[in-house]
């Protein structure tokens, strides 16, 4: 064998045998593959398998909570139903039983005012049936049960207190009479006490300036508050007061005779004055000068209508240890200040809290602001009449805690004044806006934050409608609210009277005076607010006494030019409002006599009563009046065409303040002499007859007040 074939052999035998375990080796490998491949198979398909089972158990899930929440929510809501069914069979318990509990207490005061009724009227027959066989006066029997009365009773044997007490509330006039009475009663009226406080304005055409002298001679140790408003007096009288070294209030306004001579002698002799009223004098820079000299501790100062004193005058509060204690200041009318003198005030009177400004066309932004650069303690602020205020005041006060402000009659004044008012006022309890034709429903707005809001006058208001009164009452101002004047905002309607009736717990004072939309149904919604006091619904268009029968502590209502009521408003007042002490019922021409002996019957503690143009009121109504309301004060009765002149002057001897005339009513009150409404009129309007008895009410509001 040749090395040529050992090797051909070789690399046969090594060629065959590596075939061979190639082959073997191929064939394992391609059984090993396909195990492997095998293994992924079989756990792919159970991979597919465990996610093709997790989302089938996933929807499977999500359907069941579906269903389960849907469960929830079906139970949830069968409970709800059962829930509300149950409360609405205890409301409708609840008011079934309020109903009728109601119900029943109303039968109560309709039987308890027919048992009254009648036996006013029983009485009523007995006493004049009485006076008929006796042929004697009812005022002669009546003062003499007075007496025997009197008798019966010695008020000087009381207690000091309460004697002092009693004749606290008599005018000096009184206290006079009084002392005339007898030796007793005129040691009563020694009393020191008694005359701590005298007020002359109440006499000032009775008792002369002797008599006036000798009074303060008497009592000048004792004497506290003196009060002269209107006296036409001596100088010598004024001079006299010096004496009275206790003084501390003085009133001297309206005094033509007062000059600085009798301030110098005042000045000098009465050093602890706090209150100093020195409104419509004839004082000039003299007086000026001795205010900081002589009154260190005063306290108020009006300074009203004085137009001789200057803006030098001013500048003279600072000498000496000045005013700087001057807490309240009234420069109403004093239209020669500049705003120089406006800054002499503020270096002076730097703890001024309360500033009145009336009746001041001349004033302007600049002295406000010069006001305010030091006097920052402002809590109120009046001004009416000063047309050239504006927005930049609002802005210029800001620095100030105001707690009342009160702007009439003034155009310049917009909605940008209360846009941050939330923020630079936020104690704002007062706010009167009157006649500010410039504010709309984004005022309002604005106001809703405030929490201490509790009086709000908008009369005359005329841009101011629903949508603003109702976002106004939503705010937290609405809970606290306790007087609210809409009068002459006509754009309001029934909506506006419903959201006052769920948003104002706590109001006492309402007025919607001549608002035009107002209906019945609206005004009805008012019988929800428990807490009123007062009412004023005149000139709007209401015909029942639906919204009487809640006020159960009404005190004073005013329904005229309302003509569509009748009798029925008079028999649910006698019924319901019986502390009634102020009511106005003029140009309702239904009311008739038998409505107002009802009145008379049951409203016994009323004060100020107004028939004006009732035309079918007569002679009886005066003669239940005189019986039945023995307090009252103040009685109006105009164009009352059926009551005589006789009748009405012997009703003057039972009031103080009677207005009186038997003329036709005039063509804008709608109606004629009997009642019967006019089918033309002329181009006078309802509202301007409704104006011009506001005026005349206006002229008599300080004796309605005192009454």
């Amino acid at each position: 064998m040749t090395p040529e074939l050992m090797i051909k052999a070789c690399s046969f035998y090594t060629g065959h045998l590596v075939k061979s375990h190639f082959c073997t080796w191929r064939d394992v490998a391609r059984t090993n593959e396909n195990v492997a491949l095998a293994e992924k198979m079989n756990r792919a398909v159970t991979c597919y398998n465990f996610r093709l089972q997790k989302s089938v158990f996933h929807h499977w899930h999500s359907y069941m909570e579906d269903q389960k929440e849907k469960l929830k929510n079906t139970l949830l809501r069968i409970q709800q139903i059962i829930y509300c069914h149950k409360l609405s069979i205890i409301l409708t318990k609840w008011r079934n039983r309020a109903r009728l509990k109601s119900k029943k207490k109303e039968d109560e005061l309709i039987l308890k005012h027919e048992l009254q009724f009648k036996k006013w009227k029983n009485r009523l027959i007995l006493k004049r049936a009485a006076a008929e066989e006796s042929n004697f006066p009812e005022q002669s029997s009546s003062e003499g049960s007075l007496v025997d009365e009197t008798l019966k009773c010695d008020i000087s044997l009381l207690p000091e207190r309460a004697i002092l007490q009693i004749f606290i509330y008599l005018s000096l006039k009184d206290v006079i009479i009084c002392g005339q009475v007898n030796h007793a009663w005129m040691l009563m009226t020694q009393l020191n006490s008694l005359w701590n406080a005298i007020d002359f304005s109440t006499v000032k055409n009775v008792i002369p300036d002797k008599y006036i002298l000798s009074t303060l001679q008497r009592w000048r140790l004792n004497m506290l508050r003196l009060n002269f408003r209107g006296c036409l007096l001596r100088p010598k009288t004024f001079r006299s007061v010096s004496h009275c070294r206790n003084l501390q209030e003085l009133n001297v306004s309206d005094c033509p005779t007062f000059t600085d001579e009798s301030m110098r002698h005042i000045s000098e002799g009465c050093p602890g004055v706090l209150y100093l009223n020195l409104s419509n004098t004839t004082i000039t820079n003299r007086t000026m000068r001795l205010l900081p000299r002589h009154f260190h501790n005063l306290q108020n100062l009006s300074l009203a209508y004085c137009r001789r004193f200057t803006d030098k005058g001013l500048q003279y509060l600072n000498l000496g240890n000045g005013c700087h204690k001057l807490i309240y200041l009234d420069l109403s009318g004093c239209t020669q200040i500049s705003v120089q003198g406006f800054r002499y005030i503020a270096n002076s009177c730097t703890g001024i809290t309360h500033l009145t400004i009336n009746d001041m066309p001349t004033l302007t932004d600049n002295c406000v602001k010069a006001l305010v650069e030091k006097c920052s303690r402002i809590t109120s602020l009046v001004f009416t009449g000063a047309p050239h205020i504006s927005d930049c005041t609002f802005k210029a006060l800001s620095t100030c805690k105001l707690r009342k402000i009160r702007f009439e009659g003034n155009k310049r004044v917009t909605d940008a004044s209360f846009k941050y008012i939330d923020k630079n006022y936020p104690n704002l309890s007062h706010i009167y806006m009157a006649d500010c034709k410039g504010i709309t429903d984004s005022s309002l707005r604005s106001l809703s934050p405030l929490r201490q809001l509790t009086v709000l006058n908008l009369a005359n208001c005329v841009r101011i409608g629903d949508m603003g009164l109702k976002q106004f009452l939503d705010g937290p101002a609405s809970i606290r609210i306790r007087e609210l004047n809409l009068s002459n905002c006509v754009q309001l309607s029934d909506a506006s009277v419903m959201k006052l009736s769920e948003r104002c717990p706590n109001l006492n004072y309402l007025s919607l005076r001549n608002c035009d939309h107002l209906t019945a149904q609206g005004i009805g919604y008012i019988v929800n607010i428990f807490s009123l006091v007062s009412i004023d619904l005149s000139g709007t268009d209401i015909s029942n006494e639906a919204f009487c029968k809640s006020s159960l502590i009404l005190e004073h209502l005013d329904v005229s030019y309302c003509s569509q009521l009748s009798d029925m408003i008079i028999k649910a007042l006698a019924i319901y409002c019986i502390n009634l002490t102020s009511l106005s019922i003029a140009g309702c021409p239904k009311i008739t006599d038998s409505a107002m002996e009802m009145l008379s019957a049951k409203c016994h503690y009323l004060h100020i009563l107004d028939i004006s143009g009732c035309v079918l009121l007569t002679d009886e109504i005066l003669e239940d009046l005189q019986i039945g309301c023995k307090q009252l004060r103040i009685l109006k009765m105009q164009y009352c065409t059926n009551i005589s002149k006789k009748a009405a002057q012997r009703m003057s001897s039972k009031v103080q303040q009677q207005e009186y005339n038997s003329n036709d009513p005039p063509r804008w009150f709608g109606y004629d002499r009997e009642g019967n409404p006019l089918t033309e009129l002329d181009n006078v309007t309802p509202s301007k007859g409704a104006s011009e008895l506001t005026v005349e009410k206006s002229t008599y509001s300080s004796e309605e007040q005192a009454a």
